[in-house]
């Protein structure tokens, strides 16, 4: 009795065909612009990472395993395999909250994309301008993949949108990398889809290590792996997405299969992701929004607070409620920003500080508010009320948060907060020229022509 063979959904058609053309095909000025901001970001996020305890792990893991010479480790003088290397730097492009995220999508595309385009283009030694148009069409895949799962009730089934819609996007970018004809996108599709996994219990990592694993390290190794099995010549199931016993009559009790493909070539989601202005977790990002307004504007400092209430969705207060990690913290956050007036990178990760008697002090006038209602707004909001010790009572609501595509980051901004992760490590002169490298990213005719600027 022979297999019985199922006819090719039209969805899996139009997509194999646009991840395999999307190399050739131009990008509107918008998307490449945003798109070179998405670039530099995940770079930056994992220069950063290269030096916190996921990154370290990540490094001393992939050293171990040895591998053909193919691709950067990041922040070290280390060659390893593509697998590898998309492995390392996908856990620290993701070793803390300094990456993009995704809201509609319950993803953040940056950490599982980029590293898995970084190391295929240096694999296959593929200029800059397809590098950009693949991180592009990884975005485009990650979202759409949560689209079609429906990320609200995929999440509260306890499955991890942040594992799943970036391993499609890495495997997407990494597959048109590889230049896989039409006829063998399927093939990767469904080995991306063997490979999907994740549980929402990452919540509970305490040290971030198996969290960045999750996030980054899983994806980016998972989708390169398929995209050179693809490219390998094996085949498989030549439609995951359709037929019996499919990818989403696994994993979706409501799903929407042409979610994959609408949109595709007129609605560039990268252009919908968010950067984060602070180097914290994204539910903390609106707060220090609104409190680094009322700084400003009423040159508010520690000494003139005596109360600080802060009011955000409810289940951001229950992620960063006066968490073990600084950067993931909110009370101590917000209490850094009006010791200090701001926050920075150094700042954010700094342990010492958690248990600095000034810090301390400050802490304990601050509250932290989870609201249902908050729950179910169109953005990240967050209601600060300030009281003063001369008797002033301050509110800033902040809807629309700095890095959003509501109220997007401008090129100076997203430079000076690269610079700031990048430059610690690498140093000065090499920061600046890997980020101007990432502005021109055009003219770069080989990836590996990057090399020495992404080595410490």
């Amino acid at each position: 009795m022979g297999t019985p063979r199922y006819e090719i959904s039209p969805v899996m058609r139009e997509l194999s065909a646009y991840i395999a053309g999307a190399l050739k095909r131009p990008l509107p000025a918008e998307a490449v612009e945003a798109g070179k901001h998405h670039l530099i970001d995940t770079l930056a996020a994992i220069v950063s990472g290269s030096r916190l305890l996921p990154g370290k792990k990540a490094v001393a893991y992939v050293k171990s395993l040895g591998g053909v010479k193919e691709a950067t480790v990041v922040g070290t003088r280390l060659l390893t395999s593509t697998v590898n290397a998309a492995f390392a730097n996908g856990m620290m492009a993701h070793a803390d909250e300094t990456d993009d995220s995704h809201t509609r999508s319950q993803s953040h595309p940056g950490c599982g994309t980029v590293p898995a385009a970084l190391a295929m283009a240096e694999r296959g030694r593929r200029d800059g301008r397809a590098m950009l148009r693949a991180v592009v069409l990884g975005y485009d895949i990650c979202t759409r993949a949560m689209y079609a799962l429906g990320p609200l009730a995929f999440r509260a089934a306890g499955r991890s949108s942040h594992s799943f819609g970036p391993l499609f996007g890495a495997a997407a970018a990494a597959g048109a990398l590889a230049g896989l004809k039409e006829h063998q996108v399927p093939y990767l599709l469904s080995y991306t889809a063997q490979q999907a996994s994740g549980v929402n219990c990452w919540a509970r990592d305490k040290e971030h290590v198996e969290k960045a694993f999750d996030f980054g390290g899983m994806t980016s190794r998972n989708g390169v792996t398929a995209a050179t099995l693809a490219a390998s010549g094996f085949t498989g199931v030549e439609d995951v997405f359709s037929g019996d016993m499919n990818f989403f009559f696994a994993y979706a009790a409501e799903p929407d299969p042409q979610a994959l493909t609408r949109g595709l070539g007129s609605t560039f989601e990268v252009v919908n992701t968010s950067i984060k202005r602070w180097s914290a977790g994204f539910p903390i990002q609106a707060a220090l929004d609104s409190l680094s307004t009322l700084v400003k504007e009423h040159r508010i400092g520690a000494d003139d607070v005596e109360k600080l209430t802060v009011t955000i969705y409810k289940t951001g207060a229950a992620t960063v409620n006066d968490r073990s990690m600084p950067d993931i913290n909110l009370q101590h956050l917000l209490s850094v920003m009006l010791l200090d007036g701001t926050v920075t990178f150094i700042s954010s990760h700094d342990e010492r500080r958690m248990r600095d008697p000034k810090v301390l002090a400050v802490k304990q006038r601050v509250e932290l508010i989870g609201d249902e209602a908050l729950e179910h707004a169109p953005t990240r909001e967050a209601i600060l009320e300030l009281r003063t010790r001369d008797g002033r009572i301050l509110r800033q609501h902040t809807q629309a948060v700095r890095g959003t595509p509501a109220n997007p980051m401008t090129r100076e901004e997203v430079d000076a907060k690269c610079y700031d992760l990048i430059a610690p490590v690498l140093g000065k002169g090499r920061a600046r020229a890997l980020i101007d490298a990432v502005w021109g990213i055009e003219k770069v005719r080989n990836v590996r022509e990057l090399r020495p600027l992404l080595r410490a």
